[in-house]
């Protein structure tokens, strides 16, 4: 009888582990309805552009450089990632505040290659390449900084909690939506590198 007991525990722990969180399913389903929004823009970008009085635009050098800036930032979330997981706190509290600060960095030289194309002449009249840029890319920042505040809420969190939690459920969802924008960016990046 003690077998079965303990056959039966250890299947309902086993089961637990297969179910995804609630917040981590959450997440999953807010990233697709993001990626059909995104790939219908750029598919609206595609059809478009064959249109008479259509303008193109010049990828900003600043966009170069955000790219990388995203790039290490995801690198940093990942490895305050796994500094959560080890309960290496100090290490953590600065990796997640570089990732904050890479974040907003990220989104400074966003609004840099903004103002560069608007200045080039490409505004929000008319139709052409311009306009759609500061939609899905203006949309891509809005997301960048959502992530950039819930890193910040993080950052006070891992600084001013006297008791310590080590549920690592909120640092892995804000390392999955951090992977998401930064692998986003990359596919909005060479698509408008390809396209124009």
């Amino acid at each position: 009888m003690a077998i079965i007991k303990s056959i039966g525990a250890k299947d309902i722990v086993d089961e637990q582990r297969k179910k995804i969180h609630p917040h981590k399913f959450t997440l999953w389903v807010a990233l697709a309805s993001i990626i059909m929004m995104f790939a219908g823009l750029t598919s609206a970008y595609i059809v478009k552009r064959d249109q008479p009085g259509w303008t193109s635009f010049t990828v900003p050098r600043a966009f170069y450089y955000s790219t990388a800036i995203i790039l290490l930032s995801s690198l940093t979330m990942q490895m305050a990632l796994r500094s959560f997981k080890e309960r290496a706190m100090l290490k953590y509290r600065n990796l997640i505040t570089l990732t904050a600060v890479l974040g907003v960095v990220f989104i400074l030289l966003q609004w840099i290659g903004f103002k560069t194309i608007w200045n080039s002449g490409i505004t929000l009249k008319g139709s052409g390449g311009g306009q759609f840029l500061y939609i899905i890319a203006g949309l891509h920042v809005v997301h960048v900084l959502a992530g950039v505040i819930a890193l910040i809420v993080m950052f006070i969190r891992a600084f001013a909690s006297k008791v310590r939690s080590y549920n690592s459920i909120p640092v892995e969802v804000m390392s999955t939506y951090w992977h998401f924008v930064d692998l986003l960016w990359i596919y909005l990046f060479i698509f408008f590198l390809g396209i124009n």
